[in-house]
């Protein structure tokens, strides 16, 4: 009887258990966790936080749903890892034995380091205790500070507006995203967050969380201002888990290092999910994706794999769906302004994409809220992003993903041209299918 060990619960870990059971249905299968409320919707407690889904909606699976499965959960921290032994210690103090392993342990918050940054009242919004925490915290103040540039960053905004605080968000550079968006863009999410009530402040980073009796009452700034609050809010990027892999020897990077089918540099332990660093055959690049679905592909080809069988994951088109200061956006493909940056700066639930982009040339069409840019290679559609009304986003992936010669629009897709009807008429010629939910 084999012996499968996994850490974590989330989407990748679950996904690894249900494709283990499936195909050796006799193996004895752990899964250990220090999350108390195990499998949940991550992407759901910004909806949570901002009151639009209660909590008892983030839950995935119910007791039922976990009975044939059959695994045995094991609450705590993964401490170490014996690699030569094929051991697992949890909290220092219980040890699993194994014959395959997968790490599938996620990423993390990046936390501030600053003064006062360990003040009650700094907080970040990284999992369902957290989010419980903002909203406890929220109920007792008036004025929250946010400190981050990506998309959790604009959550925690929205959210503490919601809890009825007022908020100062805090922007690094001159604009929103600015490594993602072009300034249109940027512009319009501002402008829809300052009629919201949001004071923006530009080219403004925080010194120091001021405090009295061990809470936050203020923000000194590096512009020497100093705001005073209750509650600081950090969204400044995430970081793969990767303590257990680094003191085991693992190769790592800036995620675990694997090969295609998510071994890692020792036989019998795989890595899957945000914390896992692929290698893409087709670019010859190793790659960190902290999305959604490839979340979910890579946890199966890491189980399929598990079992001794051969299954090798290949990266699809990345495509992001959010909502940023109300408004619906499709980031698909390669999209951005080119500017490099590290994994740490890059939100939970951002693309890399952009990192590989080649030369380009970027077109955009917007109206209101409405706006679509295109991001054109030589003879393909490289990326895209669609604010606002969606009904080309689909079409979109579709000829991103398939490769299509655009050769022959090419020259019509220019600034100014209207891009939407360009793209939908080219689209249907094609009668490629949409792409199913």
């Amino acid at each position: 009887m084999n012996r499968y060990v996994i850490v974590g619960t989330g989407v990748t870990g679950v996904t690894a258990l249900n494709t283990l059971r499936t195909n050796d249905p006799s193996a004895k299968i752990s899964m250990v966790g220090d999350d108390p409320h195990g499998f949940y919707s991550r992407p759901g407690i910004a909806y949570y936080l901002n009151g639009e889904i209660p909590e008892n909606q983030l839950p995935i699976f119910s007791k039922k749903d976990w009975k044939p499965l059959n695994v045995d959960i094991v609450k705590g921290v993964a401490s170490r890892l014996d690699l030569r032994n094929h051991l697992l210690e949890i909290d220092s103090s219980s040890v699993l034995k194994y014959d395959r392993l997968l790490i599938a342990s996620g990423s993390t918050a990046v936390t501030l380091t600053i003064p006062g940054a360990g003040l009650k009242g700094v907080v970040k919004l990284d999992d369902f205790e957290d989010t419980r925490h903002i909203i406890s915290l929220a109920r007792h103040a008036n004025c929250a500070v946010v400190v981050g540039g990506g998309i959790i960053a604009v959550e925690l905004v929205e959210g503490l507006m919601a809890r009825g605080l007022k908020v100062h968000y805090f922007l690094r550079g001159d604009r929103y995203w600015p490594n993602v968006l072009d300034e249109k863009e940027s512009r319009l999410l501002e402008h829809r967050l300052a009629e919201d009530g949001v004071i923006l402040h530009y080219q403004t980073e925080a010194a120091e969380v001021l405090g009295k009796r061990g809470k936050v009452v203020g923000v000194r700034t590096t512009k020497g201002e100093t705001i005073r609050c209750q509650v600081v809010a950090v969204g400044i990027g995430v970081k793969p888990r990767m303590e257990l892999a680094k003191s085991a020897g693992l190769a790592t990077d800036r995620g675990i290092l694997t090969d295609e089918t998510l071994q890692t540099s020792s036989p019998d332990v795989f890595a899957a999910g945000d914390v896992s660093q692929v290698h893409d055959p087709q670019s010859g690049k190793s790659i960190v994706d902290t999305l959604w679905h490839p979340a979910l592909d890579k946890g199966k080809v890491a189980a399929i794999n598990m079992t001794g069988k051969r299954n090798t994951y290949v990266r699809t088109l990345t495509t992001n769906v959010l909502r940023l200061a109300g408004v619906l956006t499709s980031i698909i493909g390669a999209v951005g302004s080119g500017v490099d940056d590290d994994l740490v700066s890059v939100a939970r639930g951002s693309s890399e994409t952009w990192h590989e982009l080649p030369n380009t040339i970027s077109l955009e069409s917007n109206g209101d809220v409405n706006h679509v840019r295109l991001m054109i290679g030589e003879k393909n559609l490289v990326g895209a992003i669609v604010m606002g009304d969606q009904k080309l986003s689909d079409p979109i992936q579709e000829l991103i993903s398939s490769k299509v010669d655009i050769s022959s629009i090419r020259n019509l897709l220019i600034p100014g041209a209207p891009l939407g009807q360009i793209i939908m008429d080219f689209w249907s010629a094609h009668k490629l299918p949409v792409r199913s939910a």
